[in-house]
């Protein structure tokens, strides 16, 4: 799958993958590191203009990235925000000899100024379109009330509510947002609509708090009050109260939350509830609805950020299991469904897509009663439904989508790339005579020489037989990297290395290496950001193979 891509890692160079150092190397194995491709890219040791002109280009970009992270400071600034950091408006003004907190200080204020001449141009719209099915005629039906009746034997589906709400957020500064937000709504042929205007304001890194003011057609005025406050870095804990004016009178209502992480996927809520809003649309004269709710959740480590999850809630109104799963589908979408299955509500499935801001929401009812069958269609249903529209409408969309950003992506940088190319060409053309040497001494001692080496885009998998490799040979680059029989290459993108470029941008990429020591074959396949240390004997080569 490809790797993610944006113009920042197309445009900035990595200084550790450049000087080939750990991004916690200390003052001296920058020394080091910086001696030793100054020696080998010195100007002065080639006459040739042409490869002169190559070595000073390289030998100053060595230079710039010395100079970066030798200072403490702007090393800090790097290591935090990129080589981006160091060319932010305003930055010229600060002072050097400020200590690296200072500095990142310094850098956050410029960039706090930036973002506040932004948040006028940012208005965050969300909406959400709910369409309720009332299915329950495909379980609950009775056969003798349909056979005088024409197509009785066909179950009757209905929809029969719908709800579109609708918000946009106006930042009035860092801290205070006013959120303005409607809604329509209909249930059996009934409909009315609300508009509410809330004020938000965080109050700190750990709280905040929402004043909100609406009103509706079937409703009177409503006045709530909303405060959020993280307890610990495991707890955090809710509290909402409301006024609803009719003319009836003032109905108040109440809710509280207390959620605590129990462990790394389960959740644990403690919620109660009184007044204007009743617990899961249940209604009981005179009992607080107070319950208890365990959730879990799994997150699969997969491109698809796939997660499961499951909740069992249990209070006055009764108690309901809900289990389901979530995927993303596409870039900006994502796909989940959920089983709800509890008593007196029955058995439901809702299925909910988030495309971007916008949410669509099915809750399709099946039944009033626990049965089996319900349970099995609504749990196998739509596993086999996504399973087939996965493998005919989103992979092949998906896998089109990626090929035109990955072209794309290639377009806009396609002069970056040739500049990149061209800089490690000249890096090897540099690097000859120094290999040269290097191979010599390490034939003279029989230890490490690399015999070939490429880097970029390996098809391994059978199913991708059609897709083409696309390599670059680096054999001198590592070659002239090998000291003492070792070469050792940091947790770094490898492109970066002195010799080496992308070819083959927004993909996975691997270095693959072939090597001889001690007069044995060793070889060994490197992912592109995982750290390398050769010779091993892990890496060598079987008689037999």
């Amino acid at each position: 799958m490809a790797s993610s891509l944006d113009d920042d890692e197309i445009l900035n160079d990595d200084y550790y993958s450049l000087l080939n150092v750990r991004r916690e190397a200390t003052q001296e194995e920058l020394k080091v590191a910086y001696r030793r491709l100054c020696m080998l890219y010195h100007p002065d040791k080639h006459r040739d203009p042409e490869l002169k002109r190559q070595a000073e280009q390289l030998f100053n970009l060595v230079h710039e990235a010395y100079q970066v992270l030798r200072e403490p400071q702007s090393r800090a600034i790097y290591d935090i925000y990129g080589k981006r950091g160091l060319d932010v408006d305003g930055w010229e003004v600060v002072e050097r000899k400020r200590s690296p907190a200072e500095i990142r200080e310094e850098y956050e204020r410029l960039q706090k100024e930036r973002e506040e001449r932004r948040l006028q141009q940012r208005t965050n719209p969300k909406g959400t379109i709910s369409v309720g099915v009332d299915a329950t005629d495909l379980f609950d039906q009775y056969e003798e009330d349909y056979e005088e009746m024409a197509g009785g034997g066909v179950p009757h589906v209905e929809i029969n509510k719908m709800h579109i709400s609708q918000s946009i957020e106006a930042p009035l500064s860092t801290k205070d947002t006013a959120i303005l937000s409607g809604s329509l709504s209909t249930h059996n042929g009934n409909g009315g609509g609300t508009i509410n205007l809330a004020f938000r304001r965080v109050t700190s890194a750990n709280g905040w708090g929402e004043l909100e003011v609406g009103a509706g057609d079937t409703q009177g005025p409503l006045l709530g009050l909303k405060v959020f406050r993280t307890l610990s870095s495991r707890c955090f804990a809710t509290a909402q109260c409301g006024l609803q004016f009719s003319s009836r009178g003032v109905r108040p209502g109440v809710t509280t939350m207390l959620a605590r992480h129990l462990d790394k996927n389960t959740m644990g809520y403690l919620q109660w509830r009184w007044g204007i809003q009743s617990a899961m649309n249940t209604s009981i004269l005179g009992i607080p609805h107070t319950f208890v709710m365990m959730s879990y959740q799994y997150k699969f480590q997969d491109d698809d950020q796939t997660k499961i999850k499951g909740s069992i809630k249990s209070g006055f109104f009764g108690t309901v299991v809900e289990y389901g799963a979530e995927r993303k589908i596409s870039r900006h979408s994502v796909l989940g469904a959920t089983v709800s299955v509890g008593v007196p509500q029955g058995v439901s499935l809702k299925i909910k897509l988030n495309r971007a801001s916008q949410t669509y929401f099915f809750p399709i009812h099946l039944t009033d009663q626990l049965l089996p069958s319900a349970v099995f269609y609504a749990t196998v249903g739509p596993l086999v439904f996504y399973l087939a529209i996965q493998q005919l409408i989103i992979r092949p969309y998906v896998r089109a989508q990626k090929e035109e950003d990955l072209d794309k992506q290639r377009e806009g940088s396609a002069s970056n790339i040739a500049r990149k190319k061209q800089e490690a060409e000249s890096a090897v053309l540099l690097m000859q005579e120094s290999v040269r040497r290097i191979i010599e001494t390490e034939e003279s001692r029989m230890g490490l020489i690399i015999l070939n080496a490429w880097y970029g885009k390996f098809v391994t998998d059978n199913s991708r037989k059609h897709e083409r490799a696309k390599v670059i040979d680096v054999t001198v680059p590592l070659q002239c990297l090998v000291k003492d029989s070792k070469l050792i290459l940091t947790e770094a993108a490898k492109s970066g290395i002195p010799g080496f470029y992308d070819p083959c941008v927004g993909e996975e990429k691997s270095l693959k290496v072939l090597y001889q020591f001690r007069g044995v074959m060793h070889q060994v396949l490197s992912g592109d950001a995982e750290p390398l240390r050769i010779p091993k004997q892990s890496h060598r080569i079987d008689a037999d193979t």
